[in-house]
């Protein structure tokens, strides 16, 4: 199996261009301690698992447009403290939080977000909807569908070129599950798929501002 690796937390920060997300992504360092640092204040050799833990929980709740009440209730803190952690996060990564309102204010206007392929979704009915956790919902998918949209999009283009390239192998690509490329294959072709796995999901070609990390297991 082969999955990306945080490859939506990799497009926000392409599409954001928050130059302090593109380079915890490009140091080489765990992004997840490299954002508890910056957003605790602290060396990132003295970061905390706890503090990892709750860091983590705010990247990945960033990208889904959680509130203050979500991440409060997945951290087991106070209302007051998620919102506080919240306003850290996005004065560390202001780019950020301009992308996320940019998102909002394109819906809002247009009716529909898209990927970075230009592939589409529609919300404006949500959007008018007279309930507020609908219009809530529609919020918070303009921010994510980009993301979770484009992440979509370029597992198919790998998908593609890995299919062409295994193409006179025995090796089998037998799935897709989310950002994971599923696959069968006799032992004596591991190492060589391997190396056609990291190419073609690499996609370097897509010129991307932070490189897509790929995880092999097998």
């Amino acid at each position: 199996s082969a999955d990306y690796s945080q490859i939506e937390l990799r497009l926000l920060a392409h599409v954001s261009g928050d130059e302090h997300l593109i380079h915890d992504f490009t140091s080489g360092e765990d992004v997840h301690a490299m954002t508890a640092a910056k957003v605790f204040g602290v060396e990132l050799k003295d970061v905390t698992k706890d503090m990892r833990r709750k860091a983590k929980a705010v990247n990945f709740g960033i990208v889904y447009g959680q509130s203050k009440y979500g991440l409060a209730k997945n951290l087991g803190i106070t209302n007051a403290e998620a919102q506080e952690f919240i306003d850290k996060y996005f004065a560390t990564y202001p780019r950020v939080k301009e992308y996320m309102n940019r998102e909002i204010e394109f819906v809002t206007q247009n009716g529909y977000v898209e990927t970075e392929f230009g592939r589409k979704r529609y919300l404006s009915s949500e959007l008018q909807s007279s309930n507020y956790q609908i219009r809530e919902f529609a919020q918070r998918a303009a921010i994510n569908q980009p993301l979770q949209g484009t992440a979509a999009d370029l597992i198919k283009i790998a998908m593609i070129r890995v299919d062409k390239a295994i193409e006179k192998m025995e090796a089998k690509m037998i799935m897709q599950v989310h950002d994971e490329l599923v696959f069968e294959l006799p032992k004596t072709e591991l190492e060589k798929l391997k190396e056609i796995i990291l190419d073609c999901m690499a996609l370097k070609d897509q010129n991307l501002k932070v490189p897509l990390d790929i995880d092999i297991n097998y």
